[in-house]
C-alpha cells in the first residue's frame, strides 16, 4: 500500500497529535481545563476530518464525527457552567 505523504496526510497527522495531546493533558493535570481538552479534540478533528476528506476512510470519518460532536457538547457544558458561577456570583 502506498500512500502519498502529502499536504492532507500531515493535517492529519497535526489533528492525531492534537487528540494524542489532549488525552495526554487529561491524563496528567490533576485539574483539567475543559476548554482545553474539549477546543483541541474539536481541532484534531477537524484537521483529521480534513485529511479524512481526501484519503476517504469511511469509518475514521465517522469517529471524527462523533469525536466532534461530543467537543462541541464538552464546550457548551464548560460554558454553561462557567455561566451559572458567573451569575451566582461564584
Amino acid at each position: 500500500m502506498e500512500t502519498p505523504l502529502d499536504i492532507y496526510s500531515i493535517i492529519g497527522f497535526f489533528g492525531t497529535a492534537c487528540i494524542i495531546g489532549a488525552y495526554a493533558y487529561l491524563t496528567y493535570v490533576d485539574e483539567p481545563n475543559p476548554y482545553i481538552v474539549h477546543g483541541t479534540n474539536l481541532t484534531g478533528a477537524g484537521l483529521l476530518t480534513i485529511s479524512l476528506l481526501v484519503h476517504t476512510n469511511w469509518p475514521s470519518l465517522v469517529l471524527e464525527g462523533f469525536w466532534a460532536a461530543i467537543a462541541v457538547f464538552g464546550l457548551v457544558k464548560a460554558l454553561r457552567g462557567r455561566t451559572m458561577r458567573d451569575t451566582n456570583g461564584g
